[in-house]
C-alpha cells in the first residue's frame, strides 16, 4: 500500500502543482510558461510510456524477482518527480514526465500480478482494494500535503510547486532501499517463512494461482494472446480509466470550480479521497466475500455513471450540491476497478496468462486515461459539463460490457462436466 501511495503521490502531484500559488503567479504553469494545450501534452505523453512499459514491466519483474524490480522503479520514478521540481521550460516538462510514465508503467501490474503468487482468487479483491485505495489515500495526502507546502512558496526564491515535486520525490527513493531487501518475491523463496510454511503457502495455492518458479512458455502466450474473452475485460477497463484518470489529473481543478479558491481549493480534496479509501474496500470486500465480482463492479460503475450525470446538469452555482455528487461519483469510479480486476486475474488460469494478461489489462486501459487528460476543458469552468457526461457515458456503457461478460460466463458454467473447474463470476 505505501509503495502505491507514493507512487499515486507522485504521478498525481502534477494537478496541484497546476493550481498552486495561482492566484500569486507562482503556479507550474505560470513559470514554465506553457499554454493549457502544452500541459495537456504533458499528461498525454505520461500514458504513452506507461502504455509502452508496462508488459515488458511484467516480464522483468518476473526475470529479476519482484524486490530487485519494484525497488528499482521505485527509486526512478523518485528521482524522476524530484527532477521536475527544477524544469525550467515545456521541452524538460515533457521528458521528464514520459521518463515518469516509462518508470511507474510496471507498478500496478506488477503489484496485481504478485498477488496472483500469495493468494487466492477469492482472496484478491480486497488486497487489489487496498493497494488502489491507497491511491486515494496519494490524493488526500497530496491535497494535504500540497496546502502545507503552497505556504512556503518563495522560501530561499523558490515556488512552492518546486518543493511540492522534492518533497513528495524524497520518499520513493528512499523507500526502494527497504523495498530491496525487505520485499517478499514468492512463498517458496521467502526467508522469513519456515520450510514448512512455505511448502504450506505452495500448496494452499497450487491449481488456483501463479508459481515463482513456473517459466513463461509461448503455448501459454499464444492462448493468452488468442483468447477473445479477455479482450473484453481489456475493452471494459478502458471505461473505467476514463474517470479514474480525470479524476486523479483534475480533482483540484474540479474543486476549484466548486467554488473553493488559492489553497483551499487543495485542502478540498481531501474529504473526497478519504471517503473513497472506505468505499473502494468496502465494495471489494463485499465482493470477495460473496463472490459477486462482477455485479460489485457493475453496480459501482452504474452509481458514479449517474452521479456524474446528475454532476453535469446541477446549476454552477450549486456548489455545496455539486460537491456531494462528486465526492460519490469519485467514491465509486474507484471502488469499480479492484473487483473488476480480481475478476480477471480469478479467470487467468495460468502463470503465463497472468503475466500477459494483467499488464496488457492495464495497458490497453491507458487508451481510457489518455481520453481522460482532454475531457476537462478549461474554458468551460466551473460547471465542466463535457467531462462529466463523458466520464458517465464510460462508466454507464462499461456497467452494460461488464454484465455481458457475466452473462457469458454463466453459459460457460453450465456447459461445463461436473468436476470441471468454474469460472468465477
Amino acid at each position: 500500500m505505501v509503495i502505491y501511495l507514493l507512487c499515486s503521490l507522485d504521478r498525481s502531484n502534477i494537478g496541484n502543482a497546476k493550481i498552486l500559488n495561482a492566484e500569486a503567479g507562482h503556479s507550474l504553469m505560470q513559470n514554465v510558461g506553457i499554454t493549457n494545450d502544452q500541459y495537456l501534452t504533458a499528461l498525454m505523453i505520461f500514458f504513452v510510456s506507461y502504455t509502452l512499459f508496462e508488459t515488458p514491466s511484467n516480464y522483468m519483474l518476473k526475470r529479476f524477482r519482484p524486490s530487485r524490480w519494484i525497488a528499482f522503479l521505485m527509486f526512478s520514478w523518485g528521482a524522476m518527480t524530484m527532477i521536475l521540481g527544477g524544469i525550467r521550460n515545456f521541452g524538460g516538462l515533457v521528458a521528464v514526465r514520459f521518463l515518469l510514465g516509462m518508470f511507474e508503467a510496471g507498478l500496478f501490474p506488477g503489484m496485481v500480478y504478485v498477488l496472483t503468487f500469495w493468494y487466492r482468487p477469492e482472496e484478491r479483491a480486497l488486497r487489489i482494494a487496498l493497494i488502489l485505495a491507497s491511491a486515494t489515500l496519494g490524493g488526500a495526502f497530496g491535497g494535504a500535503i500540497a496546502y502545507g507546502v503552497g505556504k512556503m512558496d518563495g522560501l530561499h526564491g523558490l515556488q512552492a510547486w518546486r518543493y511540492l515535486f522534492l518533497i513528495e520525490g524524497a520518499p520513493s527513493c528512499a523507500g526502494a532501499i527497504l523495498v530491496w531487501f525487505f520485499f517478499p518475491d514468492y512463498p517458496e523463496t521467502v526467508r522469513w517463512l519456515s520450510a514448512g510454511e512455505r511448502e504450506l503457502a505452495t500448496e494452499r495455492i497450487k491449481g488456483v494461482a501463479s508459481l515463482g518458479h513456473h517459466r513463461i512458455t509461448w503455448a501459454e502466450a499464444k492462448a493468452t494472446l488468442q483468447d477473445y474473452r479477455l479482450y473484453v475485460h481489456y475493452l471494459t477497463y478502458i471505461t473505467i480509466s476514463v474517470p479514474f484518470s480525470s479524476m486523479s489529473l483534475f480533482s483540484p481543478t474540479i474543486v476549484a470550480g466548486l467554488g473553493y479558491k488559492g489553497l483551499d481549493a487543495q485542502l478540498f480534496t481531501v474529504p473526497p479521497y478519504a471517503i473513497a479509501f472506505v468505499i473502494t474496500v468496502t465494495v471489494a470486500w463485499i465482493s470477495d466475500k460473496y463472490e459477486k465480482r462482477s455485479l460489485g463492479t457493475s453496480i459501482s460503475m452504474m452509481i458514479a455513471g449517474a452521479c456524474f450525470i446528475v454532476e453535469g446538469a446541477l446549476p454552477s452555482e450549486s456548489f455545496k450540491l455539486r460537491y456531494v455528487f462528486f465526492i460519490i461519483a469519485l467514491s465509486f469510479s474507484f471502488a469499480c476497478i479492484p473487483p473488476l480486476l480480481s475478476w480477471l486475474t480469478a479467470n487467468l488460469r495460468t502463470t503465463g496468462a497472468s503475466t500477459l494478461g494483467v499488464p496488457l489489462n492495464v495497458s490497453i486501459g491507458q487508451v481510457g486515461q489518455i481520453i481522460g487528460v482532454y475531457i476537462y476543458k478549461s474554458n468551460e469552468s466551473p460547471g465542466y459539463p463535457t467531462g462529466h457526461y463523458t466520464n458517465a457515458g464510460f462508466l454507464l456503457v462499461g456497467s452494460l460490457a461488464v454484465l455481458g461478460l457475466r452473462v457469458m460466463y454463466i453459459r460457460r458454467n453450465k456447459r461445463l462436466e461436473p468436476g470441471e473447474r468454474r469460472w468465477r463470476l
